[in-house]
C-alpha cells in the first residue's frame, strides 16, 4: 500500500529544485563559489576539522561546544526579544548568565541540565519577522549559502556577540577560530547525505532549514491538495 506521506515526500523532493528557482537569479556565479568553496573546504577546512576531531578528547570536544554555544546565547536572547518572544528572550539571559558563571564560561552546560531550553536565532531571522524578504541566494566565499537579507544580518549579528568586547585582537581571533574548527567538526560525514545535483543540493536544503527556522518549525504542509491519496491506504 502505498501511504499519502510518502507520496508527498517524494513530490517535495522532485518539486523543489522548481520551487526555489526563481531566487536563484546568480545561479552561475553562485555555482563558481560554491566549487571554490567545496576545493576550500577538501583541502583545508576538513583535514583541519579531522585533526581537531582526532586530537580533542570527547570531554574537551564537548566543552569548547558548549564553550562556542554559550557566546552564542546572547546574540540569540537579543534576537528573541526584537521578534517578541520575551520568554524566549528571558530563558536565553539565563542560559547564558548561569553557564558564564557556574558552568566555567560555558563549558559546562548547566542551563539545559535545570531545563531551560537551547534556542537557534540571529539577525536574519529578525528581519524576516519584520517582513523583509530573501531577496536572491548567495552563495559567499568561504562561507557558504546565504541570501541578500541574511547577508546583510552577518554586521549586527557581528556586533551581538560577546567576542567584539575583547579588546585583544588575538584572542579574538583565536575564539573565531576555534568556533568555526569546532564547526566544521561537527558537521564531518555529512557530505554522505547528498542527493543529485550538489549544488542545487546545498541550495535547497539551506533555503528550506532557513525558512524551518524563521517559522520556529511550523512550516505549512503545501501538499494538502494531495490529500486524495489517502485512497491509496
Amino acid at each position: 500500500m502505498i501511504k499519502p506521506f510518502f507520496i508527498k515526500l517524494i513530490l517535495l523532493l522532485l518539486l523543489s529544485p522548481f520551487t526555489f528557482a526563481e531566487v536563484d537569479p546568480f545561479q552561475n556565479i553562485n555555482e563558481k563559489t560554491h566549487n571554490l568553496n567545496q576545493t576550500l573546504d577538501l583541502q583545508v577546512a576538513s583535514p583541519v576539522a579531522r585533526f581537531y576531531k582526532r586530537i580533542t578528547p570527547d570531554f574537551l570536544e564537548k566543552g569548547i561546544t558548549n564553550f562556542t554555544h554559550n557566546i552564542e546565547d546572547l546574540s540569540i536572547g537579543i534576537n528573541n526579544i526584537l521578534q517578541g518572544k520575551f520568554n524566549e528572550g528571558l530563558s536565553d539571559f539565563s542560559r547564558f548568565t548561569l553557564n558564564t558563571s557556574i558552568g566555567l564560561l560555558g563549558f559546562i552546560d548547566i542551563a539545559s541540565d535545570l531545563g531551560l531550553t537551547k534556542h537557534d536565532e540571529d539577525f536574519g531571522q529578525t528581519l524576516a519577522v519584520w517582513g523583509v524578504p530573501d531577496g536572491p541566494y548567495l552563495v559567499l566565499p568561504g562561507l557558504g549559502p546565504s541570501t541578500t537579507r541574511d547577508t546583510l544580518a552577518m554586521i549586527p549579528d557581528a556586533f551581538l556577540t560577546p567576542l567584539w568586547l575583547i579588546d585583544h585582537d588575538r584572542t579574538s581571533y583565536s575564539l573565531t577560530a576555534i568556533d568555526l574548527i569546532d564547526t566544521r567538526a561537527r558537521y564531518l560525514g555529512l557530505e554522505s547525505v547528498v542527493i543529485g545535483d550538489e549544488y542545487l543540493f546545498y541550495r535547497d536544503a539551506y533555503l528550506q532549514s532557513r525558512n524551518f527556522e524563521i517559522k520556529d518549525g511550523e512550516v505549512e504542509d503545501d501538499f494538502d491538495d494531495f490529500d486524495d491519496f489517502d485512497d491509496f491506504n
